[in-house]
């Protein structure tokens, strides 16, 4: 066990030195631009495997939510024709099946996110946490963090490596998800002008 260890320890220090000296010459636009380039990269890793990569059971379960959900909604459009019988089965959807495939299906893909996007997250906030501690940064760019924020009741806060590491996470989800309902808005009507052109042309 000892062996085995040592060597998944030397693994993970030849993979940190790799990863160091690929983003070493990005050092010469700033340590915040660094680490906002990782995070920027984790997040597209992350979302590319949680897009591509799902566990058979996730697929079959998520299949199976959508099939008893569809029932579920059938059951509500009959409400002006049956309304008593389509409330008792939307209850009983609600409290059955329905009930016991999402909490497989949520579970399922909570353990199916862990590995997609949780862990290449937590694994490149270990590296910049160990990377640009404040004595590397220190040693590299002659400050021990990365900047600091003047806040409006004129106190300054240092910002450090894994802050803005986190903060950085959260902006680049936040931006592809303003860019995907943007993208979701529009292209039904770029679909429809080109159809139209077609159509005159």
């Amino acid at each position: 066990m000892d062996a085995l260890w040592a060597y998944i320890v030397s693994g993970i220090n030849q993979l940190q030195a790799g990863l160091y000296q690929l983003i070493s010459p990005l050092h010469v636009l700033g340590p915040a631009f660094t680490i906002a380039v990782l995070a920027v990269v984790t997040v597209l890793i992350a979302r590319f495997f949680t897009r591509r990569f799902k566990t058979r059971r996730y697929r079959e379960l998520e299949q199976e939510f959508k099939y008893w959900f569809d029932i579920k909604q059938e059951a509500l459009k009959l409400r002006e024709e049956e309304p008593e019988k389509a409330k008792q089965l939307g209850v009983n959807i609600d409290k059955g099946k329905l009930n016991e495939v999402y909490y497989n299906y949520f579970f399922e893909g909570l353990l199916n996110n862990l590995l997609t996007m949780y862990i290449p997250i937590f694994s490149m906030l270990a590296f910049v946490n160990y990377t640009y501690q404040p004595e590397a940064l220190k040693a590299l760019f002659g400050k021990s963090q990365l900047f600091s924020l003047y806040w409006i009741n004129g106190q300054t806060y240092s910002i450090g490596a894994v802050f803005w590491f986190v903060f950085c996470v959260f902006a680049a989800y936040l931006a592809f998800f303003v860019i995907g309902r943007i993208y979701r808005r529009y292209r039904p009507d770029r679909k429809g002008r080109d159809s139209l052109a077609g159509c005159e042309a």
